[in-house]
């Protein structure tokens, strides 16, 4: 009878088994370690391809400002030429309509029931702290008559003559109240006879200076 002892090679068995159950694991392991770097390496070339159309765009950016600044003289120029026009154009307006306002505006201040043209809330300020400051509506402007108007680069002088001091009082003060005229100076007078009627007379100057 012949007898066979199984044990060792048993052993032996179990030895391989769980040698190969190990290799396993680690090619499992291996397997999902390198699935992992996969991912994460489309992730980053994900991330690093919208990062390069962000910089793409940034630069086209940066670029559209440099043009416009190369070109920011040349506007400025434009612009500059453009205001000098709009204010040659604005002063000539000025200089042909200008003179004639004030020369309406002096008829306005010599006509009878009329007087300067004055902002309404300036009068009412005026009552309140200087009444005397105020024309007079009651005025009869025929009392006072000019001879001479002469204008230089806005400046004016007014010669004249009145029955008495107080209309040429009157007059300079319609004109320091008038929104056209300012720094009106009364210039020393000096009392006359009217040769054809023999009336005694004020002769008068003044100095102002116009807006318009």
């Amino acid at each position: 009878m012949i007898r066979i002892n199984l044990l060792p090679r048993k052993k032996k068995v179990e030895r391989t088994e769980v040698r190969q159950t190990w290799l396993i694991v680690l090619l499992a392991l291996m397997l999902m370690e390198i699935i992992g770097l996969f991912a994460f390496h489309s992730w980053m070339n994900g991330k690093l391809k919208d990062q390069e159309v962000k910089n793409t765009q940034l630069n086209d950016q940066i670029d559209q400002s440099k043009r416009a600044v190369a070109n920011h003289p040349d506007v400025k120029a434009k612009l500059e030429q453009l205001r000098a026009k709009e204010e040659a154009i604005s002063k000539l307006q000025s200089a042909r309509t200008g003179p004639t306002a004030v020369l309406l505006e002096l008829a306005r201040i010599l006509t009878p029931g009329k007087g300067p043209t004055v902002d309404a809330a300036r009068l009412d300020e005026l009552r309140r702290e200087n009444p005397l400051a105020l024309y007079n509506p009651g005025w009869d402007p025929r009392r006072l008559w000019l001879t001479q108007y002469a204008e230089d680069k806005r400046s004016v002088k007014i010669v004249g003559a009145a029955r008495d001091g107080e209309d040429v009082s009157e007059f300079a003060r319609r004109l320091n109240l008038s929104n056209l005229f300012f720094d009106v100076q009364l210039l020393p007078g000096k009392r006359a006879t009217d040769e054809k009627y023999g009336l005694e007379l004020v002769k008068f100057e003044l100095q102002a200076k116009v807006r318009y």
